[in-house]
This record gives structure tokens, sequence and C-alpha cells, in this order.
């Protein structure tokens, strides 16, 4: 089954597992555009921030474009989000 055909919750267990930066950007641009899931900044920035770090330019560029209709507070949780999903 092709990756973008596999279920949400295995498409997140996917990411987490391998840790892929393909996986962890998808899931930004999942949670960014709310294909197959309700729109979240607060969660498309952590998928995002996540990809970026693993250096992924897309994804440092889709975090940028998404936190300028953030507010402060919810980008202080996505990244908090992205802090507690490295720490697993």
């Amino acid at each position: 089954m092709a990756r973008l055909d596999m279920p949400i919750n295995a498409e997140m267990e996917c990411a987490t597992e391998s840790n892929s930066v393909d996986a962890l950007f998808e899931l930004g641009i999942m949670y960014a555009a709310g294909r197959e899931v309700s729109p979240n900044l607060v969660i498309a920035h952590k998928w995002f921030n996540l990809a970026a770090l693993q250096g992924n330019r897309a994804a440092l560029k889709y975090r940028k474009e998404i936190a300028n209709e953030m507010s402060t507070a919810e980008i202080s949780v996505a990244q908090k989000l992205a802090r507690e999903w490295l720490d697993k």
C-alpha cells in the first residue's frame, strides 16, 4: 500500500517509528491543508518543525508561512509538542 493511501493513524505510526523526514513533512502538509484531517496549524507546525530539523528545506519554508498565520501562543504550543515528540 502506498504511504499516501494509508489511514492517518498508520501514517502517524510510520512517521513515529521510522522518523522519516518525508513522512514528517507529509503530516505537516496534511494538517496545514486539511487533507484527510481537520486543518490544524499547530499540529502542522509541529510536523514541519520536526521535518525541518532533519534538513527538509520545504518544511522550513512552510513552517515559516504558517507561523505568520499563528499567534505566539500557538507557536509555543507547536514547539512544545515537537520537543515532547523528540523526547519520546
